[in-house]
């Protein structure tokens, strides 16, 4: 046991510190966009041109990576992603015109897309079942810190820095901790001479795989496409406010750039919290009452984090406003104005974002767990990457398109598009909490 805990002490570690290093690379565009606007003509168009073509890359190169993730190493795959995302950021730095702009994104997200495949058959392989939806969870929390710090740590640089440094260096540190991710990372207890501890595969009567599937099977289930729709919905919702929030408070809303990002950071701080929440408290739920056939006992939080998600992003489109003086009925955060030295309108901004992080890294860590468990061994790998792939569609669709309603339109028309796409997808998977969850052929028998 000592080895095994030694094991995944810097196994973890590495994985954290490199995917918070892969989030942290794939949101710089983001971090620094005030600053190459001001340097560099870009419109609203231009911006989701370049955010877009990466989340595009994203999601093809991560489909591929989930199912080739059972048939390669997975270290090499995390540690070539994560060495690729560096050398393209430097090049990003070096660049000035909206198409290489946009080309090197592209090329960014093809990257992008090693990092996590690797990091699920990794913790599947090192940790027991009961365990996976927390540190499933826990490792997720690696992308709400890079997104926590990144705004704060970039805008505090740009201001002895250029964005064209900050982007170079953050290439260089990726680099850097590739070789230390191949160094640390092993593939299975095997790779070290330790046995497995995964549960040996289930047989039937006659001696079949009873959990296994032909993928047929599999993609004819109907909980495959439920999770799928959900996520591509909330992940997109999310990817809107995390990309966009920043400028919506600068141009529409009048706050200063250093609300805005701190708003980004109170969003991941939150997300944080709310993903591991999400991990333990399910885990426990499916501890008591078990996997069935239908429904899962993830749903019940699952659908009260996305509820919350509407609500969060309600009040923040309706209650913050371009006056620095607060509605009366905001004087209840007046002594926490005192302690901070902020408005209560300000306080009141980053308790919405800590809220919206809180009620949506939840279910974005929900929908892999459920994806996940509930398909057929022969298709774990698989069912997540499916998942994945429809939810990096909805972050495609955060981007030209919902930047295309703000130009036409305004940022509150198109975060209020967000939000009936928001309790649209609540209001539907509440309607299909008792689907059979089961999927694929040997689920569909299970009792």
């Amino acid at each position: 046991m000592a080895s095994y805990t030694y094991y995944r002490i810097t196994i973890f570690l590495a994985m954290f510190v490199g995917y918070a290093l892969y989030y942290f690379s794939r949101k710089t565009f983001a971090f620094v966009m005030p600053s190459v606007m001001q340097e560099i003509k870009l419109d609203k168009d231009d911006l989701g041109l370049i955010t877009s073509s990466q989340t595009l890359a994203y999601a093809i190169s991560k489909f591929i990576s989930g199912v080739l993730s059972d048939h390669m190493s997975a270290r090499w795959l995390f540690s070539i992603g994560l060495f690729s995302v560096g050398v393209v950021n430097i090049l990003f730095s070096w660049s000035s015109s909206v198409g290489l702009f946009a080309f090197l994104w592209f090329l960014n997200g093809l990257g992008q897309g090693l990092g996590w495949p690797p990091c699920g058959k990794v913790l599947r392989k090192w940790y027991e079942p009961s365990q996976f939806g927390t540190w499933w969870a826990l490792l997720i929390c690696s992308m709400n810190l890079a997104g926590g710090l990144g705004p704060v740590v970039t805008t505090v640089m740009a201001h002895s820095y250029s964005w064209r440094s900050i982007l170079c260096a953050s290439g260089l540190v990726c680099m850097a901790t590739a070789f230390l991710c191949l160094l640390f990372i092993k593939n299975e207890p095997s790779s070290v001479g330790l046995p497995s501890i995964e549960p040996g595969t289930k047989k039937g009567k006659k001696g079949a795989q009873s959990d296994e599937s032909t993928l047929g099977e599999f993609l004819l289930s109907p909980y495959l496409w439920v999770l799928s729709m959900g996520f591509l919905m909330v992940f997109g919702v999310k990817t809107a406010c995390s990309d966009w929030g920043q400028l919506y408070l600068i141009q529409e809303k009048g706050q200063s750039a250093l609300i805005g990002s701190s708003f980004m950071s109170s969003l991941e701080v939150g997300g944080l919290v709310g993903s591991v929440a999400a991990g333990y408290l399910t885990d426990k739920a499916v501890a008591k009452q078990g996997l069935r056939t239908h429904g899962s006992p993830r749903h019940n939080l699952l659908i009260s984090m996305m509820a919350g998600m509407f609500v969060s992003m309600y009040l923040f489109r309706v209650t913050v406003t371009p006056i620095k003086e607060a509605p009366a009925w905001l004087m209840v955060l007046h002594p926490l104005s005192i302690l901070t030295g902020l408005s209560e309108q300000e306080i009141w901004i980053l308790v919405l974002g800590a809220a919206f992080g809180f009620c949506s890294c939840g279910p974005i860590a929900l929908f892999g767990v459920i994806a996940s468990e509930n398909a057929p061994s022969n298709y774990c790998g698989t069912s997540h990457a499916i998942v994945a792939l429809t939810a990096n569609v909805g972050a495609f669709l955060a981007g030209l398109p919902f930047s295309t309603i703000a130009k036409h339109h305004s940022w509150d028309t198109a975060f209020w598009v967000a939000e009936l796409v928001c309790i649209a997808t609540t209001a539907g998977f509440f309607l299909l909490r008792n689907i059979r969850t089961k999927m694929g052929h040997g689920h569909a028998k299970a009792n």
